[in-house]
Order: structure tokens, then sequence, then C-alpha cells
């Protein structure tokens, strides 16, 4: 039997990548700097493919800083003679993946330049950047280019990732739950000792971390977070909308063990896209050894309570639809429905 391939040799990265030439923009890395015309972008971007989101500048910096990102080698910007934004791509590697190497490509082309060949020249170049990234981790492991697209957007999009010969691997649904009027009442949960329903706190912090890599090691694509990576993206996190469940008879790294938790955060750019404010709960979960115990319900519950208490509308979150939890079944049991879907396509090498 052959001995298996490196991964630079799956990666099959070129030497250079191909120039961006279409359009007569002109192209450079992304700096701090462009947070501003980015976000003007993306939202151009967004509104004219009937996304269901708005970004800020915060949350443009927080991607620009996000770890795994080189933004002098990993992004790409085209500027038209006014010094407007017009597309960009970028590729972002999570350091922590220790399953499977990833490089995410990220981007697009504003609405007003598409048409123009840009959009096919652009992926092309992330693709290339993003098989760099992969033959450099040094990792041998399975490997990942992944690309992300809304069912809302255009055809065109989802036909210009395939062409790159990137399949359908992963279906999201995006769950709305109405918190008022004739909404069904919020289930409260009775924990059993020694576990305990308590607020999110920064000392509590890092324990969810772990017990967040711990609840996702069984979940497709999922890869260990590192603290880098869990506090990054945190521009519009609630603290006082989140919580964990702890186990006041265990301690990990000396503080009690987090065994779930509901981190949630407010997009208030979304509200008028939506037409309803709401909270959304980022990430739910439990660790393995604790599920059945409805210690996630208890988190997530609570959350619901403090979006209700803030004046929000409804709760919302994105799940997996293919997650091995059985979390679909329990969202739906809660008065979740679908209102929007996302796809993830990917070359797995």
């Amino acid at each position: 039997m052959s001995p298996p391939r490196s991964i630079v040799e799956r990666a099959a990265a070129p030497q250079t990548v191909p120039a961006i030439t279409a359009g007569g923009l002109v192209w450079r890395p992304a700096t701090i700097d462009d947070v501003a015309t980015l976000t003007a972008l993306t939202n151009a971007m967004a509104k004219a493919d009937g996304a269901p989101y708005r970004v800020t500048r915060e949350e443009t910096e927080d991607d620009l800083t996000a770890p795994g990102v080189d933004l002098a080698r990993d992004t790409t910007i085209g500027v038209d003679e006014a010094g407007e934004v017009r597309a960009y791509g970028s590729v972002m590697a999570p350091p922590g993946d220790e399953s499977t190497v990833r490089a995410f490509l990220f981007g697009g082309v504003h609405p007003a330049r598409r048409g123009q060949g840009i959009g096919s020249e652009v992926f092309a170049w992330q693709t290339a950047r993003a098989r760099q990234v992969l033959a450099a981790s040094g990792k041998e492991l399975p490997g990942r280019l992944a690309a992300f697209a809304e069912d809302s957007d255009p055809a065109e999009r989802h036909d210009l990732i395939k062409r790159a010969g990137f399949e359908p691997r992963r279906f999201y649904a995006d769950l709305k739950r109405p918190l008022i009027g004739d909404a069904p009442a919020i289930p409260e949960v009775e924990l059993a000792e020694p576990l305990r329903l308590v607020p999110f706190s920064a000392e509590l912090d890092d324990a969810t971390r772990l017990a967040h890599n711990d609840a996702f090691r069984d979940h497709w694509g999922s890869e260990p977070q590192t603290r880098e990576q869990w506090v990054n993206g945190r521009s519009e996190f609630v603290p006082e909308w989140s919580f964990v469940v702890i186990d006041e008879s265990a301690v990990e790294a000396g503080a009690p063990v987090v065994v779930a938790y509901a981190l949630s955060s407010r997009y208030e750019a979304d509200f008028p896209v939506r037409g309803y404010s709401f909270g959304y709960t980022d990430v739910l979960g439990t660790r393995r050894a604790y599920r059945g115990r409805k210690a996630a319900l208890a988190a997530l519950g609570a959350s619901m309570r403090a979006f209700a208490d803030g004046g929000m509308e409804a709760a919302v979150l994105d799940v997996d639809t293919e997650n091995p939890s059985g979390a679909q079944g329990l969202y739906a049991s809660l008065g979740y429905v679908k209102e929007h879907g996302s796809v993830m396509y990917s070359i797995e090498l």
C-alpha cells in the first residue's frame, strides 16, 4: 500500500496566485483603514441579494483581525477611481484545527460591477491562495476548502462556486421563535444537583470554551477553538443575555466545569432588514457526558427570557440541519421555524 499523500501534494498549491484584471480595478491587500468602505460593500451586496443581515463597522473589523488571517497575503480588494472598494476576496484558516485543516473563502462583487468577470477571477485568486495556505500549514491532516452561499444569493454565485470544483456539503437553517403575542411559554427547567444555571461571566469564559470544544468534537466540520479564536468576533455580544450551567462538584483548570452554555448577541443592524427585533443565540451546546440532562435547554430558556425582558420580539439561531445532537428536533419543539437557509460548498483534500 502506498503511503498517504502529504498535505503539500493534496493541496496542489500554485507558486503564485493568478492576477485579477477584470473590471479595470486596482488591486491591493486590505488594511484596517478599509473598514468603512468594506462595510459599505458588504451591505450593498447583502441588500441586492436579499440577505437577512447587515454588518457594522465593528463586525468588519472583527473579520479583518480574526486569528488565521494575514491581511497582507490573505486578502485582496479591488478599488475604483473614486477610491471605493468594489470587490474583495479573503481566505481564513483557523489556527486551532486538529482533525481537518481548513481554509474558508469569503468575498464578493458590488452589484453595480457584476457581470464583468470580476467574481470569477476573485474566486480563482481565493482558491489558489487557500491551496497555498493549506500546503504551508504543516498539518498532515485531511484538508478542506470551503465557501458559503445564502439560499437567497443569485444562482450565478452558486454556479460560480460549483464550476470551481466545490460541491454542496452542508446545509444550515436560520430559525426564528416569536417571544411576543401568542408565542408559547418559554420552558422552565429544574436541574438536578450538582448542576446549576448561572449567568455568563468573564471568569467562566475559558471554561465555556473548553465545554464548547468538548460539546462539538463529534460535530461534522467543527474543530477546537483557541483562546484567541474564542474571544474574536464579539462586537455584538451581550453577556447579560448569556448563561452557562456548571457542575458544582467538578473543577477543571482551576475553574468550575461548565457543562452547557448559551452565548448570545444583539445584531441590531439586522432588525430593520428582518422587520423585528431579536436576540441571537451564537453558540449553544452541552458536553457529551452531560447530554440528556436538559442543561443546554436550561441555558437556552434563560437566554430567551432575557431576550424577552430586553424587549426583543423573537429569538433567532442558526443550526446545521444534520446536527448529531438532535438540535433540530429540540428547536422545533420549542417553536422555532426556519426563515432562511445557506449552504457550505467544499473541496475535500
